[in-house]
């Protein structure tokens, strides 16, 4: 590597959403001289979120954009030199760590936090992208609220999907799950949940064929895969529930990760296998996938990053 294209950064943080953010804010307030890459998506998934309502702290409810430049200009305000870059490669087979953003620049970091978070994996229709935030969501816990008393479809097969129809069942007056073939991939707990529910309607061997609606979400249109048959379902949200697929495939060489892709950490810490290296968020969290709990961990990530530092004699 040429060093005299060589930047070197203290803490460097990859990701913007919650996690990344949040640990900006406590390592610039711990003097780190944090400097973070925004990524692919600025802000992380909350910037495709409308109303933010359970984030503590916003007693009327937040547009998810604004909360993400809040936390940019919290994050900012403190020191971190927020950029615009993408991480292309890293090379953590020594110290100190080794990345290139945007494929050309080259940077050496003493400690690295990964905030990448997950990206929600969809069916790829050009209504679902279309009204994606306006009926259309990939997270029930975040926008079920706001179809209280309506009727609304979900789909997927997986346990997400099963504890998200049941959840939503508990909000709404009516859920529809649409399941591609005979069967679930869920438990069987899970599954004897969804059946035992009056509220949620199980739609086997259906697949999507079309959102409809010019503004909002207003029906669903369903087709079976035996009969062929078509059949509009009159809701008002749709939920996908098909999964999420962390941001992390650039750090597989060199961290410990399970099946899906999903960083492993030490519990109780955001310590990943190689010292001097954290994730937090969404690319480690399968199970929770709030902004608050990722906030959290972000605050986690930027106290242990703090901590090698110090026993390194950094400061």
């Amino acid at each position: 590597m040429d060093n005299t294209t060589t930047e070197h950064i203290k803490c460097l943080i990859i990701g913007s959403g919650p996690a990344g953010y949040t640990a900006a804010i406590y390592a610039a307030r711990a003097n780190m001289a944090p400097v973070m890459y925004q990524g692919l998506q600025p802000g992380g998934q909350l910037t495709i979120t409308n109303d933010v309502e359970n984030f503590p702290g916003y007693p009327d409810g937040v547009m998810g954009p604004e909360m993400m430049e809040d936390l940019k200009k919290q994050a900012a305000r403190f020191g971190t030199d927020v950029r615009y870059g993408l991480a292309t490669a890293v090379d953590f087979s020594g110290h100190p760590h080794k990345i290139t953003i945007d494929e050309t620049k080259q940077l050496t970091a003493d400690t690295v936090i990964i905030a990448t978070g997950a990206s929600a994996k969809w069916l790829g229709l050009e209504s679902e992208a279309r009204l994606n935030g306006s009926g259309v969501s990939a997270c029930a816990v975040c926008d079920g609220f706001f179809y209280r008393g309506k009727d609304v479809a979900i789909v997927g097969a997986g346990d997400t999907a099963a504890e998200e129809a049941t959840y939503l069942a508990n909000l709404c007056s009516k859920v529809y799950m649409i399941v591609r073939k005979g069967e679930m991939r869920a438990s069987k707990i899970m599954q004897k949940r969804v059946l035992d529910n009056p509220k949620i309607e199980v739609l086997w061997n259906t697949v999507t064929d079309e959102i409809l609606g010019a503004q909002a979400v207003e029906a669903v249109r369903v087709k079976n895969t035996l009969t062929h048959e078509t059949r509009d379902l009159a809701v008002e949200g749709f939920f996908v529930a098909i999964g999420h697929e962390p941001n992390s495939k650039i750090f597989h060489p060199y961290l410990h990760h399970d099946e899906q892709g999903y960083l492993k950490t030490i519990p109780g810490s955001a310590k990943t296998n190689v010292d001097g290296v954290f994730a937090c968020g969404d690319v480690q969290d399968y199970t929770y996938r709030q902004a608050v709990t990722a906030a959290g961990s972000g605050c986690m990530a930027a106290l242990d990053a703090e901590r090698y530092l110090a026993a390194l004699g950094d400061h």
